[in-house]
């Protein structure tokens, strides 16, 4: 059984084989009290499990074979996830102290519960089944013999989220804190963190500046993306910038990320649909290069990145640039790729349904005896 929580919802499923075997509950993540919120986690993962034995009683199947053998599953951070104890979340104050949240499963529903930072699974769910193998396949079709092993997964939403996927195995680091890109500086604001400008916040924020509108009439960002495209009725040059400030922030950000990372770059979370506002400035942002002191530029990243969103970009990526140059002092020629790319591209599964993957293949390696 798998859960998806974020600021706003909690979404609950059940993942067999790599694919969902139950219709999700989706249950709001507002709560008044810490016990309010623990007990809406447990009655939604009871309603997966009662799903699940219908599912197996329809089906004639053993209801022995059809329990649930685990839980695991996506929550924000500060954490330890190794022990499953919840820190001081930001965007969900009920949390404060340590609350162990794992253990408490495990003792309700009597199975190994884990949990992981909601961007990492995000991110192997990506690498295992979405994106990655999308990229890949698209690699093999237009007969080029590059493949990405590196995945840089991402999440606009509430705040900003990252995990990172090297060869199929997802990177959590020494303190369960791996990839956490909110830490990075707003490159508009330094004093601030990114994630101030990449989240539901930040939007509204900009869109109230530019607007001069107060906060109670300030629309949430599905509807400031409509008012940017001229969709809907609003301010649509503050729509705009709205998403351009969240566009440079994210670009600086992730030039930085996947320059360690050097892979493909997903993004998801309910903000990825405004990707038509942000998408093209954000790779822009990206592509973009520092000043030196001798008045010539430094591109900002080594490779250069491409919309796979976008059709001329996509071509030229799959196209590559590759050729063949001579062995000194030899008859051979060995193959040198010439121009190094990285791709940039929306989520292929649903950042929900990346995420229950994710949790999935978690709990299969821990069940292995994998960490």
């Amino acid at each position: 059984m798998t859960l998806d929580a974020g600021g706003t919802n909690l979404v609950f499923s059940a993942i067999q084989g790599e694919r969902e075997i139950v219709q999700p509950v989706t249950l709001p993540a507002a709560a008044e009290t810490l016990e309010e919120f623990l007990r809406s986690l447990i009655s939604g993962f009871k309603r997966v499990r009662e799903q699940v034995l219908v599912r197996a009683g329809a089906r004639g199947g053993m209801l022995a074979f059809a329990e649930p053998v685990a839980i695991s599953f996506a929550f924000p951070g500060p954490a330890d996830y190794e022990q499953g104890v919840i820190g001081d979340l930001e965007n969900l104050p009920e949390f404060r102290g340590g609350v162990a949240l794992g253990p408490m499963l495990e003792e309700e529903f009597g199975i190994p519960a884990w949990i992981g930072n909601d961007g990492d699974l995000f991110a192997l769910g990506e690498a295992i089944a979405g994106f990655l193998p999308y990229v890949n396949g698209m690699l093999e079709q237009a007969g080029s013999t590059r493949r990405y092993h590196n995945l840089l997964g991402t999440t606009f939403g509430t705040g900003i989220g990252s995990g990172i996927v090297h060869d199929g195995r997802l990177l959590t680091g020494d303190n369960s804190a791996a990839a956490e890109i909110n830490r990075f500086r707003d490159r508009l604001v330094p004093a601030w963190s990114v994630e101030e400008a990449v989240s539901i916040r930040g939007v509204r924020r900009v869109y109230m500046r530019e607007s001069g509108i107060h906060p109670e009439d300030c629309p949430e960002p599905r509807e400031i993306f409509s008012i940017g495209l001229g969709q809907a009725e609003g301010d649509r040059a503050a729509g705009q910038r709205a998403f351009e400030e969240l566009a440079v922030a994210a670009g600086d950000a992730l030039a930085s990320a996947c320059s360690l990372v050097d892979g493909l770059i997903v993004i998801g979370g309910g903000m990825a649909q405004g990707h038509q506002l942000f998408l093209k400035r954000l790779v822009r942002e990206m592509n973009a290069a520092y000043d030196t002191p001798a008045g010539r530029p430094l591109p900002r990243f080594e490779s250069r990145v491409l919309n796979l969103e976008r059709a001329e970009e996509r071509a030229e990526f799959l196209r590559g640039d590759v050729e063949e140059v001579s062995v000194p002092f030899s008859d051979r020629t060995v193959v040198y790729n010439r121009g190094k790319m990285v791709g940039v591209g929306l989520s292929r599964l649903g950042t929900s349904r990346a995420v229950s993957i994710g949790a999935y293949t978690l709990a299969l390696s821990r069940i292995d005896g994998g960490r």
